[in-house]
């Protein structure tokens, strides 16, 4: 879990390293490498498995546009205007909104404790957006970056809800291949109207091409595979705490690699965001188990 965390900080670092390149871009460059990496890995078992494909074809467009498609578009779009410290302290935020979702959707009930954690995670993203200027809320000029962010927030959130309802039904890397090839299509339309406003980039720069490479092996890839390996050995809960540390791990890259400035409201933003993540995640497991006791 130590190597995914590393990675998933990479994405958000390499993202903002190469936002000379628009966002759209980099999003369908990343999509098409991994597709074209995982192809030879599953288009079999995807071809075998056409007809589970096509009878739940709505919810898995849903969970492609959503958690493939457009969330790291949304945080490569928020990279171009916001620093990579902010971007991966409001990222945390997407297990606490999850649970709320999975109340509101899935009718999963909700302690008090856990909407105490979602507040106190909310309260965690705002101090940080504001830089602790909570009470200048509403007189503040908003980041458009911190604003894109919320996009990303919710799309990874119905992803994830998704994710719990369906994706066991399909193979891993069959799934892969037909999301990463639905996005490129999805995608490509749009990156041609991105060229036609911005022009055409050039990806003469070398640490561009090495960094779509990384976007699109690394994170897309091998994080998944270590991450599913992880949740076999430790437990999704263990293996999702791991998680809280990428704000730490992406400050610190950041901070000596991108020579972005840590500020002390940024730290004590991360800390209410993670507490309040935390509480709302455990004591959701904690009250699962209890009930798996009581019944049993």
């Amino acid at each position: 879990m130590i190597f995914v965390v590393i990675i998933f900080a990479g994405n958000i670092l390499i993202g903002k390293a190469i936002n000379d390149l628009p966002p759209f871009t980099i999003a369908f460059f990343r999509l098409l490498i991994a597709f074209l990496i995982v192809f030879p890995l599953g288009w079999r078992r995807a071809w075998e498995n056409r007809a589970i494909f096509l009878e739940y074809k709505k919810p898995f467009l849903l969970m492609t546009l959503a958690g493939v498609t457009f969330f790291n578009t949304f945080i490569y779009g928020a990279l171009q205007f916001t620093t990579s410290s902010n971007v991966a302290i409001l990222e945390t935020v997407i297990p606490a909104l999850t649970v709320v979702l999975s109340a509101l959707i899935l009718k999963e009930k909700l302690m008090s404790i856990q909407w105490f954690g979602v507040c106190l995670s909310l309260l965690g993203a705002v101090w940080v957006v504001m830089d602790g200027r909570i009470f200048s809320l509403f007189s503040m000029d908003w980041n458009p970056g911190d604003a894109i962010m919320i996009g990303a927030i919710i799309t990874w959130s119905v992803y994830s809800i998704m994710v719990k309802k369906y994706m066991h039904l399909f193979p891993p890397f069959a799934a892969l291949l037909v999301m990463t090839g639905i996005s490129v299509i999805v995608l490509l339309p749009i990156v041609l109207v991105e060229w036609l406003i911005t022009g055409i980039p050039s990806f003469d720069q070398p640490n561009l091409v090495l960094g779509l490479l990384y976007l699109g092996i690394f994170p897309s890839l091998i994080a998944l595979i270590l991450f599913n390996r992880a949740v076999a050995m430790l437990g999704a809960s263990q293996a999702s705490m791991f998680l809280n540390f990428l704000p730490v791990v992406t400050m610190i890259g950041a901070y000596f690699w991108l020579g972005e400035n840590i500020s002390l409201m940024q730290i004590l933003g991360a800390i209410i965001v993670i507490a309040g993540v935390t509480i709302t995640t455990q004591m959701g497991k904690r009250q699962t188990r209890k009930t798996l006791k009581e019944n049993y």
